[in-house]
């Protein structure tokens, strides 16, 4: 019998305020900035975890496997759960225990959105587990998950599938994130490089200067801009459409073999990336395949579709 067993017993796993006691989420992974997009454009794709959360009379505990399996905490530390919480906080309804079981898929610390995939899985869990339609309550997830991430172009991604542009407004309350989503052409078929060692997002972010030359600034911008246009109606501009000045270049010396590895493909006419902070390379092709004669050593291949969808909450 499946973990949902059966409507019957679903019912039965229902609380008395009709709140689901029991919900399933898939969350897909991202690739962000995509080029010139620095903390703007986002790519949602079909690489998944997935989230069993039940509610418990108290206590918390996460069982992992696949990905961070015996790395990331098995308590309230765990990212899903201090998500779930804080989701829960804005939506007036935090369970008292929970029990997860997480099946990755998403490798971290590899520049594939791990970190904001799991924080939408856990306010997605919540919404539902407060008795709300997380469709309904994509704004407030997004809230909150941009808030843990700082930047809201992976947690977009991971929520609303797709394309995402995302920006930030300063308050006094502090920042309000927002994102729009956009259907991607389907001439584009993305491949990711995945690198065999890890990177921090925020030692990479520690090599980017506070300021930038105003012809930089301004490539970069015509850049992002003609990126929309390619990935949803001329995926023929790709190439010039992901040339970026703003964040790339100054990242080198992180990881020099995914600089070098981008450089070969775009220089056979493959509109190639840095995916999100590295050290993963995103190439966007036109059929899932790579030029022959290009240097693989130390990335695994891993052809992927874009998802169209976001998360998915299945309760009870």
């Amino acid at each position: 019998m499946s973990w949902f067993q059966s409507r019957a017993d679903a019912r039965r796993r229902v609380g008395a305020v009709g709140r689901p006691t029991e919900v399933r989420v898939r969350v897909p992974a991202s690739s962000a900035n995509l080029g010139p997009g620095f903390d703007t454009l986002g790519l949602a794709l079909a690489l998944y975890d997935e989230i069993d959360v039940s509610v418990a009379d108290e206590g918390v505990i996460v069982e992992v496997t696949g990905e961070g399996a015996g790395r990331v905490p098995g308590d309230e530390q765990h990212l899903v759960v201090r998500a779930l919480r804080r989701a829960g906080e804005a939506l007036g309804h935090v369970p008292p225990g929970l029990r997860l079981r997480c099946r990755n898929a998403i490798p971290h610390a590899r520049g594939l959105g791990s970190s904001a995939a799991a924080a939408v899985a856990g306010a997605a869990a919540a919404a539902a587990l407060a008795g709300r339609d997380p469709a309904v309550e994509t704004a407030a997830l997004l809230q909150v998950t941009a808030a843990m991430e700082g930047h809201a172009d992976n947690a977009a991604a991971s929520l609303l599938g797709g394309l995402v542009v995302a920006w930030s407004d300063a308050g006094n309350t502090g920042a309000r994130y927002d994102a729009v989503r956009v259907d991607v052409h389907s001439g584009i078929a993305p491949v990711a490089l995945v690198s065999d060692i890890e990177s921090s997002t925020i030692a990479t972010r520690g090599l980017l200067p506070e300021r930038v030359p105003l012809a930089d600034a301004a490539f970069t911008g015509s850049r992002t801009a003609l990126a929309v246009l390619a990935f949803t109606r001329h995926p023929d501009l790709l190439l010039p459409a992901t040339e970026d000045r703003l964040h790339q270049g100054y990242r080198r010396p992180a990881y020099p073999a995914t600089a070098e590895l981008v450089d070969a493909l775009r220089e056979r006419g493959v509109p190639a990336v840095v995916s999100g902070a590295g050290p993963t390379v995103l190439a966007l092709t036109a059929d899932g395949t790579l030029p022959t004669g290009v240097d693989l050593h130390g990335f695994t291949l891993v052809p992927l579709s874009v998802d169209p969808r976001g998360v998915v909450v299945e309760a009870g």
